[in-house]
């Protein structure tokens, strides 16, 4: 029997770390060739990185949260014959700690003990020797009895018995059994409390529950992070979506399959928009001083998923036609609930549009989806009266909120970006139009 060490592997260009996600083995397991051990995470993509021999895992790297450098020992494994570990797995001492590209955290920074010079056994004998002292009641003049004088407390008489014991007076004790009986776990915890009666009614809660962030949660607050360090300026502009959304309904009630949604139709818009003003599809790279204006429309969708906010990006808009669209929106927001995104299907997006649906409010500040420079928030679409020049009609009205990096973006070409969104979708016959 020997030990194989398993190192991070290279899961893509460009990749120094990758952060743990989820051990999917843990120690005594026994691996297979080609199952998976391991989830991490790189950028916002999560990869399952299978076993390359069949093992026992003797020995893993961290714990999720830990990132891990590639070419760093990630896992150990017994397996027949030599192994690759100089030493095998008999009686050699523990593997060396992780080369990990971050520090652990305080939970990891004592993980051995110094061993206990007093036997298990010899504490065992003591604590059967020495019987734990009875906690003294405080006496029964320092609080008000709880019952009216002569009205006598429900209990068992092996509470009563323990009660005399320890001098502690019933009426003083709050019961939480039926009609107010008083039960062992009363009495401890009137002893308990110092002779205090427990409190009624509604009491503070002074927990704080401590959560480590990790995973796309930790992805997900440095690109905020980042975000927020890039001036932003952001345009609310209200839109009349009587029209698009009367097409939207003829075009579902005489087709057949998936039925399209206000998000393709807003897609074609920004591809319709973005010929008017290409610089509107760019990635501004402020180290290196670039503008890198793209062809391509690759249009990034914010959808929640359980483990939190991603961004599918649906590649080559300008190629698509309505239908189209929204069967590649509808496939990658599945993908991304269900956590079977590609990481080429999550990077890449040249712009993005950002929608909380029916919860969405009626104006918002979307954060830029960095390195671009502008992006689109839907806002909830509601029936709201509107003065068409002689009277007040009901309209399906909503609200785009769409944010530039004022850097690139000047606050004139935002309104006219803004502006040509709002006619193409009070006007939808001008999405299709070509040229």
């Amino acid at each position: 029997m020997g030990i194989h060490a398993i190192r991070m592997p290279d899961i893509g260009e460009g990749i120094a770390e990758a952060e743990i996600s989820e051990w999917l083995v843990k120690p005594g397991d026994v691996l297979r060739e080609d199952d998976p051990m391991v989830a991490v995470m790189t950028d916002k993509a999560t990869v399952e990185i299978p076993s390359p021999v069949t093992g026992t895992v003797v020995w893993q790297a961290g714990q999720p949260g830990d990132v891990i450098a590639v070419g760093a020992e990630l896992i150990r494994l017994e397996v027949d014959g030599p192994g690759n570990v100089a030493g095998d797995a008999t009686g050699d001492a523990a593997p060396p700690a992780p080369a990990t590209a971050e520090a652990s955290g305080p939970s990891r920074q004592a993980e051995t003990a110094p061993p206990d010079p007093e036997p298990a056994e010899a504490k065992a004998e003591a604590a059967t020797e020495q019987p734990a002292p009875k906690p003294a009641a405080r006496p029964a003049a320092t609080a008000a009895p709880l019952r009216p004088e002569g009205e006598r407390p429900i209990a068992s008489p092996a509470v009563r018995a323990r009660a005399r014991e320890a001098g502690v007076d019933l009426r003083l004790v709050r019961g939480s059994g039926p009609a107010g009986r008083i039960g062992h776990e009363d009495l401890d915890a009137f002893i308990a409390s110092g002779g205090i009666p427990a409190p009624s009614g509604p009491q503070p809660d002074n927990s704080v529950e401590e959560i480590r962030v990790i995973g796309l949660r930790r992805k997900i607050a440095e690109r905020m992070e980042a975000a927020n360090s890039i001036p932003q300026i952001t345009i609310v502009e209200e839109i009349d979506a009587t029209a698009v959304e009367d097409l939207r309904g003829r075009m579902n009630a005489q087709a057949k399959g998936a039925r399209l949604t206000l998000l393709p139709f807003i897609a074609r818009a920004i591809v319709r928009a973005v010929h008017d003003q290409p610089l509107m599809n760019a990635h501004y790279d402020a180290a290196a001083g670039l503008i890198r204006r793209f062809g391509g429309v690759h249009i990034g969708i914010a959808a929640q998923t359980p483990s939190g906010l991603m961004v599918p990006v649906v590649r080559h808009a300008e190629a698509l036609d309505l239908r189209s669209l929204a069967s590649e929106i509808g496939r990658l927001g599945t993908a991304a609930k269900e956590g079977t995104a590609k990481r080429d299907e999550l990077a890449g997006s040249t712009i993005t549009i950002t929608s909380l649906g029916p919860l969405g409010a009626i104006a918002s500040t979307p954060i830029l989806n960095v390195p671009e420079v502008a992006i689109v928030g839907v806002n909830r679409l509601a029936v709201r009266p509107h003065w068409n020049g002689a009277a007040f009609e009901p309209r399906k009205m909503m609200n785009l909120s769409c944010s530039f990096d004022h850097r690139v973006i000047d606050g004139w070409d935002a309104a006219v970006f803004v502006a040509r969104l709002k006619e193409l979708l009070e006007t939808p016959a001008l999405i299709f139009v070509e040229g």
